[in-house]
């Protein structure tokens, strides 16, 4: 489950509850994508995250270059230790570097 937030300077905080897996990613990428705001950031909270799969990993890329190609930044906090692991596993770490709290 996700939760949209609208900010008001017209950036959206997503906050992911749950599981960040091959059954969840297509309603996750349904309902995160079309919040996105033609000039603003986003705040991805990943704290809730209790289980994730390469399909998890696969939509956290989309999501990024999805950001990334409306010019906005992305900005991702809070990762659970199931999400840290799945990065470090898959040797992407360095795609989200910056991001002190991810890793």
């Amino acid at each position: 489950m996700a939760i949209v937030n609208q900010c008001p300077e017209g950036g959206v905080n997503w906050v992911i509850d749950g599981e960040l897996t091959i059954y969840t990613v297509a309603e996750l990428k349904a309902e995160l994508l079309p919040s996105l705001a033609p000039n603003g950031d986003v705040e991805v909270d990943l704290a809730l995250v209790n289980e994730i799969d390469s399909a998890g990993v696969q939509l956290l890329l989309a999501l990024r270059q999805a950001v990334t190609a409306c010019g906005n930044a992305l900005h991702m906090k809070g990762a659970s230790p199931a999400v840290r692991d799945a990065l470090q596993l898959c040797n992407l770490a360095h795609v989200f570097d910056g991001h002190a709290s991810l890793i």
